[in-house]
């Protein structure tokens, strides 16, 4: 049987479809095919997502594609997925996490270790924003959306110092000609999901064939990740980041909730058995909320 694979159309969004279709292929005997489908957030490309709806702008109408089986599967990046599903998908597998890390990619050589006074830095988002200012207050946030070659672009021929990208989509698409530095976690705490893949599908199916495409490790620390986010009660407009990781069997998650100005951070880490992952994101998410991020929430959603 051929299997429809449903993606966006960008370069990064066909990178990953093709990348799931290769290893598909490769462990089972499936053949695959990728369906094109656009959404509303490649729609839009000169507002930033926190005016627009943010989270489900980028799988809406391929999961609409996913309920009326015009697809088989759906391939995601798991940053751009809500943590509430609509009724009839579940997320099928999750393949291992490509660098989690967030990069800081400028103009000038000179400028890599440190921006000039007031420099001006372009990202859309706002977890990115409140980090950077919360360093460097001077710099100048400027709005950037589009794919990575376009912001690659934007840099070389505007009036941009730097901008900021997940090294996961820079990685996967091989484009390294402009100076750049990872971003430690306590410079910029990536995105729930940053630099992981969800592969979505109608509830019970396709289980055999995606098992061998699952990564235990990486679906526990998203797990506990994606459980922070839900009891926070994420939104676009809120600055929110969190990292789990492995060590030596143990589960470590940080998290933060920031305002977009990057006056307040509110930073906290819990440790535990993977096997209560959603247990240790949720206590974490109540324990910043304690802190004083109800209040943030409350002041900026409302």
């Amino acid at each position: 049987m051929r299997i429809r694979i449903g993606t966006r159309g960008s370069k990064l969004a066909l990178w990953q479809a093709q990348h799931v279709k290769e290893m598909i292929e490769e462990r089972s005997h499936h053949q695959a095919e990728l369906v094109i489908i656009k959404t509303k957030g490649d729609k839009i490309q000169d507002t930033p997502l926190a005016r627009i709806g943010g989270k489900g702008l980028f799988v809406k109408e391929i999961e609409k594609a996913l309920l009326e089986n015009r697809i088989d599967m759906a391939v995601h990046s798991m940053k751009d997925v809500p943590v509430e599903l609509p009724g009839g998908l579940e997320i099928g597998a999750i393949p291992q996490r490509e660098e989690p890390w967030d990069l800081l990619v400028v103009k000038e050589r000179e400028h890599l270790q440190k921006l000039p006074k007031g420099a001006k830095v372009g990202t859309s988002s706002l977890r990115r924003q409140a980090q950077l200012l919360a360093q460097r207050p001077d710099l100048q946030i400027r709005p950037l959306r589009g794919n990575l070659d376009t912001r690659y672009r934007k840099l070389r021929e505007g009036d941009l110092d730097a901008i900021v990208v997940a090294l996961a989509g820079v990685k996967r698409l091989g484009i390294n000609d402009l100076p750049h530095r990872v971003l430690s976690p306590q410079e910029c705490l990536p995105a729930i999901g940053q630099g992981a893949l969800a592969i979505e599908v109608r509830q019970g199916m396709w289980r055999e064939t995606l098992q061998a495409l699952h990564h235990p490790s990486t679906a526990v620390c998203i797990e506990a990740e994606r459980a922070f986010l839900k009891c926070i009660g994420g939104s676009c407009q809120v600055p929110v980041a969190a990292l789990g990781r492995m060590k030596n069997g143990i589960l470590v998650l940080e998290g933060l909730i920031a305002t977009p100005d990057g006056k307040m951070v509110l930073r906290g880490n819990l440790r535990g058995d993977p096997q209560v992952a959603r247990d240790i994101g949720n206590r974490l998410a109540q324990e910043l909320l304690a802190q004083g991020g109800k209040e943030v929430i409350r002041d900026l959603v409302g």
